[in-house]
């Protein structure tokens, strides 16, 4: 890994402050397990690399230019698990996908049996781009608007709805002009609206909006025990992985349910196997000492509404999103806002870099969440390579006039105007709940924020690993077996 990691700064010509989650202390001297050891050998290691690379590599800078977070899965044991409601994290964990293999029906030729057909839901797919972070609701209605749109518009989609009557020579040629950028706009809009309403039908006949509820209220603290076991006795045709995510959020946020033979008579109670209790386990050996709460996470005070603890706070007033089921957020976001603004814990988040001065000084009013000056490009160190717009951030406009109404639609993609970047990578797997917010937070923040992991995993896959891992090697191996 930290070859890996290290190889990128050397090819980027970045030189990182880097910085890491620190293993917390049991008795002042020793440390609660080797797994928490873990994120911080592997910055010396990285920082080592690093060293050499300042003395070895021509041109290389001699001050930070930008950071690098290293973390651990166990900073954040809810996002690999909870339902996320975006197009992009519901295509992964409902549909049946072979990583970006999306295969549908299409009709046979010369009228026999249908065909098997590949799509790849990537970049290159401005209509993907452009709704892969939006709420599946959002989703639905721009594809419906976009669908209408283009019926509007195109020559060739307005000839073939009319009713028989007999087209014009002019018409004709405006028809045949049209007609293959027709086609292909056709099929990719007509793909997504298949998806989306495969996955609306999902959402309907698993009743997954009323779980998704419950497991948000958990989070937040507006649920608790009691409305977890009327869940579980109400709702007994729920599949046994979805009860089984629902326990293990509900690990998370109160532990101590899971003490003694408190987990088993949960498990009966949910009807699931000792192979998912073996998961719940190994999430929670994961987790790390139990008298380590997770760095970063909020004081458990809250209103008299609440009605327990909570793993997040709330923050539904500050995000434009009116969406519902759309709250939840990964603990990263928080992170690396904090960091931006120089308030990570100096104790939970250590620093390998000899000078102890952060970039969050030398930074400026980028690190304000400002847009840096001009003048301040003399005082900033930078990559000594030129920036390369990532594709996600590119403005999209498709052939027949209209244009992606994503939120970086009107977002500079002129990258040497912006910030530091910010490097953050995640040791045992990521979600796409965290890419997603490392794309929100590169506009927010006016910063690149680039996510690197050792694998990139949706909730079945995290569940599987769990399950194969050794009681021995859940608290100690990093990498989820990796």
């Amino acid at each position: 890994m930290a070859t890996r990691i290290s190889t990128v700064f050397a090819s980027l010509k970045e030189f990182p402050l880097v910085r890491y989650r620190a293993a917390k202390e049991q008795d002042g001297s020793t440390a609660a397990n080797f797994r928490e050891l873990v994120p911080g050998k592997l910055a010396t290691a990285i920082w080592n690399n690093i060293t050499t690379y300042k003395s070895s590599i021509p041109n290389y800078p001699q001050k930070e230019t930008c950071e690098l977070l290293i973390l651990d899965r166990s900073v954040d044991q809810i996002a690999p698990v909870i339902h996320e409601w975006t197009y992009d994290a519901m295509c992964h964990d409902l549909l049946d996908m072979d990583g970006n293999k999306y295969v549908h029906e299409v009709p046979g030729k010369a009228g026999g049996p249908p065909e098997k057909k590949e799509v790849l839901l990537e970049d290159q797919d401005p209509v993907w781009l452009e709704l892969r972070h939006t709420h599946i609701a959002d989703a639905s209605e721009r594809l419906h608007d976009r669908f209408t749109n283009f019926v509007s518009k195109n020559k060739a989609a307005q000839m073939e709805q009319r009713d028989g009557s007999e087209l014009s020579t002019r018409d004709l040629q405006k028809m045949v002009q049209a007609l293959p950028q027709y086609n292909e706009q056709k099929e990719k809009l007509s793909i997504h609206v298949e998806i989306a309403g495969e996955l609306n039908k999902v959402i309907r006949e698993t009743g997954l909006r009323e779980l998704g509820q419950l497991e948000q209220d958990l989070v937040f603290g507006d649920a608790a025990t009691k409305e977890v076991i009327q869940f579980l006795r109400t709702k007994q045709d729920t599949s046994g992985e979805n009860k089984l995510r629902l326990m293990m959020i509900y690990a998370s946020v109160y532990p101590e349910k899971f003490e003694g033979d408190k987990a088993a008579k949960l498990m009966q109670l949910a009807k699931l196997s000792p192979e998912d209790m073996k998961a719940v386990k190994n999430m929670r050996l994961l987790e790390g000492s139990e008298k380590r709460k997770p760095s970063g996470s909020f004081s458990l005070k809250f209103d008299s509404k609440k009605k327990g603890n909570a793993a997040r706070k709330d923050r539904t007033g500050e995000e434009e999103e009116t969406w519902q089921l759309f709250r939840f957020y990964p603990m990263i976001e928080e992170l690396v806002e904090k960091m931006c603004k120089g308030d990570l814990s100096k104790d939970d988040y250590q620093c390998m870099n000899n000078a102890q001065k952060t970039t969050h000084e030398a930074n400026g009013s980028s690190a304000r969440n400002i847009p840096p000056k001009a003048t301040t490009e003399s005082t900033n160190p930078r990559s000594v390579r030129s920036r390369r717009t990532p594709n996600w951030a590119r403005s999209r406009t498709s052939d027949d006039g209209y244009s992606s109404d994503s939120s970086l639609k009107n977002f500079s993609t002129d990258f040497k105007n912006m910030g530091q970047r910010i490097f953050v990578f995640i040791i045992g797997g990521a979600t796409r709940s965290e890419l997603r917010v490392c794309h929100k937070l590169t506009s927010k923040l006016r910063r690149e924020v680039v996510l690197g992991t050792t694998s990139l995993d949706d909730p079945p896959q995290y569940i599987t690993k769990l399950k194969l891992l050794s009681e021995k090697e859940a608290s100690v191996d990093p990498g989820l077996g990796i």
